[in-house]
């Protein structure tokens, strides 16, 4: 039997992937064991398309979720990444909760646009990660250890 599947996601700066860089090896390992790969590289969304992805997710028109996705643009500079783990702190936090009365998502949006959020997603994950059990963080940390 043999497994010709392979799923990896990766996340970096495009200015950050020399041909030097160790992901090159791993990835050309991987392809001469036959398993076809695809690289996809997304770029920031402008204000549209965050608001169009902010309708999506949320099931209401454009029109509703502009002044959300405003906010979730100016903080997230557009990055897919930070927009979704953003959508999902906020879900956490009680700031984004659907309403079982109204039968919509709704936001306080004034509570959402004070929300401090660090510089980039590797410190908003770092902060993540630091509120994880003890257990998992060092589960993670042993985890990490292997690639």
């Amino acid at each position: 039997y043999q497994c010709k599947q392979f799923f990896f996601v990766g996340c970096c700066r495009g200015n950050e992937m020399k041909q030097d860089h160790k992901i090159w090896a791993v990835l050309n390992g991987v392809r001469n064991f036959g398993v076809h790969t695809e690289i996809i590289e997304l770029s920031c969304m402008d204000k549209d398309t965050t608001n169009s992805m902010v309708s999506d997710v949320l099931c209401l028109s454009p029109r509703l979720t502009r002044p959300l996705s405003d906010i979730l643009f100016h903080k997230t500079k557009g990055n897919p990444l930070f927009f979704c783990q953003i959508m999902s702190s906020w879900s956490k936090d009680g700031l984004l909760k659907l309403s079982l009365h109204r039968h919509r998502w709704e936001w306080e949006e004034e509570r959402i646009q004070s929300t401090e959020l660090p510089e980039n997603v590797a410190m908003f994950f770092t902060g993540t990660i630091r509120n994880l059990p003890n257990e998992v963080q060092s589960a993670l940390c042993i985890l990490s250890c292997f690639g």
